[in-house]
C-alpha cells in the first residue's frame, strides 16, 4: 500500500504569488460552444491558454534562474527533481531565520530537503508577503556542502527578500541544487520514509516553473 500527498497549491487565474509580479491570465483558445462545430454531435473540447511568469504557485527553480550559464529546465535531470528519498525539517517555531542549526544531526546527503516552516497558512492573504520565514547563508552553505540533492521551503522565499545578494539561492543553485518554493501541506509528512517529485515542464532557456509537487509515502 501506498498514499500519495499533494504539496502544491492550485494556479488559478489571478493569482498572486509574489508581490510585483503578473497573475496568471487563463482564457479559453477555443470554447467548448465554438469547438462543436467542428465535431459530431454531443462531441466538443476545450482548449486553453494561460499567460503566466515561470514564478507562480509552487515551482522550482533551476541554476539558469540565478546564472546565465547554469542549467535551464530542460537541462536538470530527472534524478534532481523525482523520486528522491525525502526528508521533513520542523522549523516551526515562529522565528523567521532558519540557521544551520536546524539541519544539524540529519543526512540531508542526495535528498529532498523539505523544510516546513507553517507559513503555507498565510496563502492568498496579505499575511503571506510579510515576514516569511528563510535560510541563512550558513544554512545554505551546510546543505549544498553536504551534498542535499533538493531543497524545498512553504513560504515565500527561501531567501530573506530584503537581502538583495540573495544568498540561499545563490549558493544552492551555483551547486546545481534545484530550489522548490510555495510548498504546502508539509505537515502531512513523516521525517523520512518517503520519495518526493517535483518536476516541471522541459523548457529551453528557462529558469523556473510551476510544478505538481507530491510525496508518495510506502504504507
Amino acid at each position: 500500500m501506498r498514499s500519495l500527498i499533494d504539496l502544491s497549491h492550485a494556479v488559478e487565474h489571478g493569482l498572486c504569488t509574489y508581490r510585483g509580479l503578473p497573475a496568471p491570465v487563463i482564457q479559453d483558445f477555443l470554447s467548448r460552444d465554438d469547438s462543436a462545430d467542428q465535431y459530431a454531435d454531443g462531441t466538443s473540447f476545450h482548449i486553453a491558454r494561460i499567460k503566466m511568469v515561470g514564478n507562480t504557485g509552487t515551482y522550482v527553480d533551476s541554476p539558469f534562474h540565478r546564472y546565465p550559464d547554469g542549467k535551464d529546465l530542460a537541462d536538470l535531470p530527472l534524478a534532481s527533481l523525482a523520486d528522491l528519498p525525502g526528508l521533513t525539517i520542523k522549523a516551526t517555531t515562529g522565528m523567521a531565520t532558519i540557521g544551520p542549526e536546524h539541519f544539524s544531526g540529519h543526512d540531508v546527503r542526495g535528498r529532498a530537503v523539505l523544510v516546513h516552516t507553517g507559513w503555507a497558512r498565510h496563502w492568498g492573504t496579505d499575511a503571506y508577503f510579510d515576514g516569511h520565514p528563510f535560510l541563512t547563508h550558513d544554512a545554505a552553505r551546510l546543505l549544498a556542502d553536504s551534498g542535499a540533492a533538493l531543497v524545498g521551503i512553504d513560504s515565500l522565499n527561501i531567501d530573506d527578500t530584503n537581502d538583495p545578494r540573495r544568498p540561499a539561492h545563490s549558493i544552492l543553485l551555483g551547486a546545481d541544487i534545484p530550489v522548490v518554493e510555495h510548498l504546502c501541506n508539509l505537515e502531512a509528512l513523516p521525517d523520512t520514509g518517503y520519495r518526493f517529485h517535483a518536476a516541471p515542464v522541459k523548457v529551453r532557456r528557462f529558469g523556473s516553473f510551476p510544478v505538481r509537487a507530491y510525496a508518495v509515502m510506502e504504507e
